[in-house]
């Protein structure tokens, strides 16, 4: 198979199979979820159920531009995401990304709700606390291969795990903050008896609430890609150790949702800053010397 011809079929696998293998992660969450709270749970497709019925209720929004930057923040989400399987460059996703997310915070303080602004506001502060760990795993990739192109990373010589401990574990702290699960559920939670209702998504209903909830299955795989990045190289038999390793962190993250209460914005941003610091920047500065 030529480039370009992966590149396509890469990007129409993740445009149809990512909504379908995140709504059933979704849905896998809730009944883990309700499991370990004693409770039976929703059914595993309850997710789909949902988002179905948000886009038969009629649209109820504050001003048309609401809907826009909810649809930018989609498209940009799904951008991502290709560049990612398609084996682009790690910097531009990052900056892709963030984009991203900003057109999601200027959605809710366009809607002038007190509660929407406060959870814009949150989200700011989450992205200060995320953004350093995440571009030194970037960088740590760099330091490994000598280049950001993932194609390059996931056709090496050995699992960046091995080189990158240190920033794994920092990615998957901060990993906690993307996927909004407690204790750093600040700006938007799926637990009902927040202060802030549903925080930046309070004004959002509809066609709009369900595109955000599409918009979030779509980079949940993508953050899955960030995980198998780190398992998976040349060796044939790499793929499914790193899917494996992919289940384990992700019900790790649904362990510590269902275990610790949400913590303040100044916490989340300094045990962040302070990981990034301790578990990325030493783990960075010794493969420096390694490989220098």
């Amino acid at each position: 198979m030529d480039r370009l011809t992966y590149i396509i079929v890469a990007v129409a696998a993740y445009l149809i199979l990512a909504p379908l293998a995140g709504g059933l992660l979704a849905g896998v969450d809730r009944r883990i979820t309700a499991r370990m709270q004693g409770r039976v749970g929703p059914p595993i497709l309850q997710p789909f159920y949902d988002v179905f019925k948000l886009f038969e209720k009629e649209g109820i929004t504050v001003n048309k531009v609401q809907d826009f930057y909810i649809q930018c923040f989609l498209i940009f989400i799904v951008i991502t995401g290709c560049f990612f399987f398609a084996g682009g460059d790690l910097l531009l996703i990052i900056f892709t990304l963030t984009l991203a997310s900003i057109f999601l915070i200027v959605a809710a303080f366009s809607s002038n709700s007190p509660y929407a602004q406060i959870g814009a506001e949150r989200e700011l502060l989450q992205m200060m606390a995320y953004e350093p760990m995440v571009l030194i795993t970037a960088i740590g990739f760099y330091l490994v291969y000598g280049t950001f192109n993932i194609s390059d990373v996931v056709a090496g010589g050995g699992p960046a795990i091995v080189y990158l401990p240190g920033i794994f574990i920092g990615f998957v702290y901060i990993l906690t903050i993307k996927l909004r699960k407690s204790p750093f559920d600040l700006s938007m939670s799926h637990h009902g008896h927040q202060e802030l209702v549903k925080g930046l998504t309070t004004e959002f209903s509809g066609k709009t609430l369900a595109l955000i909830e599409i918009a979030h299955w779509y980079e949940n795989i993508f953050l899955m890609g960030f995980v198998y990045l780190f398992f998976a190289w040349s060796a044939p038999w790499s793929p499914i150790l790193a899917v494996l390793i992919c289940c384990i962190i992700y019900f790790l993250e649904i362990f510590i949702d269902n275990n610790e209460a949400r913590v303040k914005w100044q916490l989340a941003i300094n045990t962040s800053w302070i990981a990034a610091a301790t578990l990325g920047f030493v783990n960075m500065l010794v493969l420096y010397f390694i490989v220098f």
